[in-house]
């Protein structure tokens, strides 16, 4: 699945919820944020960026790999794909991606009885 390329935010679902529930709540923005994706196979580079401020991850599918959540915090994950969709478990959140109609689908889910589930869809730019 090619997920190489731009994209910026076009729609949201329980952005403030999330934020709360991850105790990023100064993270939230009005900018419409723009994720880049850079792909050479299975090896990728994420970044997610809103004026003042830039996001990156790297990692290759199927290799465990130093990553670093939103918050700051590294941590070891192996990131997977399957049927298309791109999974890893950060500290604070389960994450996937896919490419649905040509627009980027990101969906991360706080864990417990209330977990919060985030969904943000971006058209490509």
């Amino acid at each position: 699945m090619a997920f190489a390329g731009k994209y910026e935010l076009e729609s949201q679902e329980n952005y403030a919820e999330f934020l709360e529930a991850t105790g990023l709540q100064k993270a939230k923005t009005d900018h419409k944020v723009v994720t880049e994706v850079v792909q050479d196979g299975d090896s990728f580079t994420w970044t997610q960026s809103i004026p003042g401020w830039t996001w990156s991850i790297s990692f290759t599918l199927g290799q465990e790999c130093e990553l670093q959540s939103m918050k700051g915090v590294n941590f070891k994950d192996t990131v997977t794909m399957n049927d298309g969709r791109i999974s890893a478990q950060f500290p604070e959140y389960f994450f996937t991606a896919e490419i649905v109609d040509d627009k980027l689908v990101m969906i991360c889910v706080t864990p417990g009885e209330k977990g919060v589930t985030l969904k943000r869809v971006s058209k490509r730019i």
